[in-house]
This record gives structure tokens, C-alpha cells and sequence, in this order.
């Protein structure tokens, strides 16, 4: 039961072949993939890819890095959209504090916004972070401290602690294909040990392309790849950790369906 938990089926370098994109994850036995979405006029597509296709989902979200052009955003706007019955997840939404593409106190406010709307809804926030461990964790302990929402770090890539603590937390982490990386041997220990009900995949296509695929367009069909070396780094099959996964991304996203 492998799920691409986290990947932009809309994005250049997929959209424009998505059929086959589809098609050729699906004969390396990917399962159903999650298109995420980051500005709010990507919203009406991605959820028609789900409306057309049975295994693909959408989430309804803005990107930190698209703070600044949502500043106005509101609950209303995001809470409507998500009532969309494929739309199984809030995000991508948090901080990126290496680009700085949008100010940091925009992104912050934002991210809460996005809490409340998972925390209304009961859909996973799909987190991302990037340089901002500090802010992302007094953020998330201040919203839980509100009131439990269900969340995960995606494309994790951050330190053992804030993995440690994320888990206090409740969280699940989402592994992508940074893992493969000769330079990931920090994220490597932290993939080996995560908990079992914890720990989800994904490819960020059409970005971080894993090894083998170094170079090329990333896929959805290239999560079979990162799932086969996590798997091994944890001393299990791919097809039990394929398995594992899929349950866990099946419990988190519990809107989600086949």
C-alpha cells in the first residue's frame, strides 16, 4: 500500500504529462499520492485532478513562501474549500526562514491561520519548515496548548531534537528522497529510528528527485525508490515499510479513501 504522501501533480514538469506520470507510478505499485497545493489560485485545479482520478487527493493551502500575496487570507476562505470532499489535508503551509521569500511575522500569521482551519476541521496541517525550528516549535506548542490539531513535518530535513520533540508532540514525519543523499547522514540516523506508526514517505515531485533519479524531474513513481532505501536503513522490507507507511498515511489523512 504505497502512498506518494506528499507531491505537486500540477506543477511544471508533471502537469504537462500527468496521464502518464499517473500511470507510470502506478505500475511501480504507488497506490494514491496527495497533490499539494500552495497558492490559492492553484486550488480549483488540483482538487479537479482529484475529482477526475480515484487514488489522487488534494490539500488546500499557501506555501510560506507565498505569505506576503495571501497576507489577507482568511479562515473563511480556507475552511470553505476544504469542505470539498476530496480535499483531505490543510497545507502546505509554516516557515522557511532560508528564503525569506515572504516576511516572518506574514508567515507566521498565516500558519496559525492554517492551524485553526485544521483544528476546526480535524485535517492534517502539512508543515513545512526550513531553517525555523525555533519558531516552528514555540508555534506549535502555543497552538496545541489551544486545542490538539493533527499535523506532520513534511520533507523532513531538520535536526534529531526538533524530530524528538515534533513527536512529543503528536506529529507524524513525512521522509522524502533527501534521505538517498550521500551528504543526508543526519537525516539518515533520524529516518532509522523514527516510530513505526509514525513515519510516512513522499517525493515533493517534481523536486528532490532520489537516487537513482538523481538529475531528472522527480516523479511520484521515484517514492518506490526512497521507500526501498528507508526500508533498508531500518532493517525491513520495502514491502512491509510500503505497507507501514500507507496505514499510517490511511490513519493521519482519515478523510482519505480507496
Amino acid at each position: 500500500m504505497l502512498i506518494d504522501s506528499h507531491c505537486h501533480l500540477n506543477y511544471k514538469g508533471l502537469v504537462e504529462d500527468q496521464a502518464q506520470v499517473l500511470s507510470r507510478a502506478r505500475e511501480t505499485g504507488v497506490r494514491g499520492f496527495l497533490n499539494i497545493s500552495t497558492r490559492q489560485r492553484e486550488w480549483a485545479d488540483i482538487v479537479a485532478t482529484a475529482e477526475r482520478e480515484s487514488d489522487v487527493w488534494a490539500s488546500i493551502g499557501i506555501h510560506p513562501h507565498e505569505a506576503d500575496g495571501h497576507a489577507d487570507l482568511g479562515e473563511a476562505a480556507l475552511l470553505d474549500a476544504a469542505a470539498h470532499p476530496r480535499v483531505i489535508g490543510i497545507g502546505e503551509t509554516g516557515l522557511d526562514y532560508y528564503y525569506d521569500h515572504s516576511d516572518r511575522q506574514v508567515q507566521q500569521d498565516l500558519f496559525r491561520v492554517h492551524i485553526r482551519v485544521a483544528r476546526e476541521t480535524g485535517l492534517p496541517l502539512i508543515i513545512h519548515t526550513r531553517d525555523a525550528e525555533d519558531d516552528t516549535t514555540r508555534i506549535i506548542e502555543e497552538e496545541m496548548g489551544k486545542g490538539a490539531f493533527p499535523a506532520l513535518i513534511h520533507c523532513f530535513t531538520a535536526s534529531a531534537a526538533f524530530a524528538a520533540r515534533m513527536l512529543e508532540l503528536g506529529l507524524s514525519i513525512s521522509i522524502s528522497g533527501i534521505v538517498t543523499f550521500k551528504n543526508a547522514k543526519d537525516l539518515q540516523a533520524v529516518a532509522a529510528k523514527l516510530p513505526e506508526d509514525r513515519i510516512l514517505v513522499e517525493t515533493d515531485a517534481p523536486f528532490l528527485a532520489p537516487v537513482p533519479h538523481r538529475g531528472k524531474t522527480c516523479e511520484p513513481a521515484f517514492v518506490s525508490d526512497t521507500c526501498a532505501f528507508v526500508a533498508s536503513l531500518r532493517g525491513m522490507s520495502q514491502e512491509a515499510l510500503a505497507d507501514r507507511t500507507g496505514a499510517n498515511f490511511f490513519k493521519l489523512f482519515s478523510k482519505a479513501s480507496l
